[in-house]
């Protein structure tokens, strides 16, 4: 069967898709050809709609061979097999990047006209083009919208070969493509009109999906803030949102310089955000402590900074305040809410290292604790047991089938998140010593 033409294309994946009607969805258009596509998806889902710009970054002399893509806002997801296959250091990385990233952003400027990216963490992203031939782009797109922290992903096409079908589906949680043919030939030949897509009509389209979009789910989005908070001799860089009603303020821990950013850390906050808790992304080190490895260790700076972190976010707020630790931040952490006097409510950590804290503050350690840990991230989940071993506090240690330290597989994130959520609602009063509590 031919389609007539993209908008018969998308009227048909639509039907596909009727499930997802009503629910927190954005659907995302490959320019240039799949907008057009996704635009009568999105129109039939009651969805916005918007642009996803993607890069393939590919090995210098060999550009067909992607060692990974990137998106907007730094986003970027790279293939350490193809990196350790081809040779690459890490100045070809990012001399690639650079020339990519220029590209992007100029494409960016180019069909937004200066509106904003609509937000895609914690809701489900279906990706739309207009046919698959060899699926490098959409799966570069399926797992750059993987690391902006979206909850779902769903890859919608028209048309494609059996063979890229079949590997998408170990990227994208669901593939919706109802036509898939063993030898497919060029896309163009399945439809009967396939005259190229301007620029012109992808900023077109855009702007009139945002037009009929007035009561869009990201109005009602607590506002960010950006703000500077002064601690242990350094100004750190945060995002604070504030839902309205909120019972608590987690504050994130991340052992890099870079914690506001994580595309990880965002997802499991605007989850949070969507439960009624408040959140703060923190930056514990500044951008040139960050390049030092030993500050990413230095888990009594880490704590230090993040305990006046936790005295700021309280005064600014009013609220209670609980930790979200992520790699060595959850050793710092746990250092903080051992102190003294801290009233924090409970700590949850994703991937952590509270091996790193020191055994007194394990010791010490009264608020109720969640560790949480992939299966295959053997290693580390080894060293959660060694220091889960060590607390008297309430704690558990929940481990996520089938997960790897980032938890990058499908689905994964979405249950660290859920997760969090539940035990930071579940530990709104004031934490006091109880009985321990574990569990793997």
């Amino acid at each position: 069967m031919r389609y007539d033409d993209r908008r018969a294309a998308g009227l048909l994946l639509a039907e596909g898709l009727g499930e997802l009607h009503g629910q927190d969805v954005v659907v995302l258009g490959l320019p240039r050809g799949g907008v057009p596509v996704a635009a009568e998806v999105a129109r039939r889902l009651g969805a916005p709609l918007d642009v996803l710009v993607v890069r393939k970054l590919g090995v210098p002399e060999q550009p067909e061979w992607g060692f990974g893509a990137i998106g907007e806002h730094g986003v970027r997801v790279l293939n350490r097999n193809v990196i350790g296959e081809a040779g690459l250091d890490s100045a070809e990385q990012e001399a690639v990047e650079a020339v990519e990233r220029a590209e992007l952003e100029r494409r960016v400027r180019s069909y937004r006209r200066g509106r904003e990216a609509l937000p895609v963490a914690g809701r489900t992203a279906v990706v739309v083009d207009d046919g698959l031939a060899t699926g490098a782009t959409a799966e570069a797109a399926c797992r750059v919208v993987r690391g902006q922290g979206a909850a779902r992903v769903v890859l919608a096409v028209p048309v494609g070969p059996d063979h890229s079908v079949a590997r998408l589906r170990q990227v994208a949680d669901e593939v919706v493509c109802p036509q898939t043919h063993e030898v497919l030939g060029s896309v163009g030949a399945w439809y009967r009109e396939f005259a190229q897509v301007s620029d012109a009509e992808v900023t077109t389209l855009l702007a009139q999906a945002a037009r009929s979009m007035p009561d869009s789910p990201t109005a009602a989005a607590p506002p960010n803030r950006e703000v500077l908070i002064p601690a242990a001799g350094a100004q750190l860089g945060a995002r604070l949102v504030v839902p309205e009603g909120a019972a608590t303020a987690v504050a994130f821990a991340h052992g890099s310089g870079s914690g506001r950013h994580s595309p990880r850390n965002r997802y499991v906050a605007t989850a949070l955000n969507r439960a009624g808790l408040a959140t703060l992304l923190l930056d514990l080190l500044t951008d040139d402590e960050a390049q030092d490895r030993h500050n990413v260790f230095d888990i009594l700076l880490l704590a230090r900074r993040l305990h006046a972190a936790s005295v700021w976010l309280h005064r600014e707020t009013g609220l209670p305040v609980a930790y979200f630790g992520a790699s060595t931040g959850a050793a710092a952490a746990l250092e903080a809410a051992a102190l003294t006097g801290s009233e924090i409510r409970s700590v949850v950590s994703r991937g952590g290292r509270p091996d790193l804290a020191t055994p007194a503050a394990l010791t010490r350690l009264r608020a109720p604790t969640l560790l949480i840990v992939g299966s295959r991230d053997t290693q580390v989940l080894s060293l959660n047991r060694l220091a889960a071993d060590r607390m008297h506090c309430e704690h558990r240690i929940a481990v996520v089938p089938g997960a790897t330290h980032l938890f990058e597989e499908p689905g994964t994130l979405t249950t660290v998140a859920e997760l969090a959520r539940d035990w930071f609602t579940t530990h709104l009063d004031r934490p006091t010593a109880r009985t321990p509590r574990r569990s793997a």
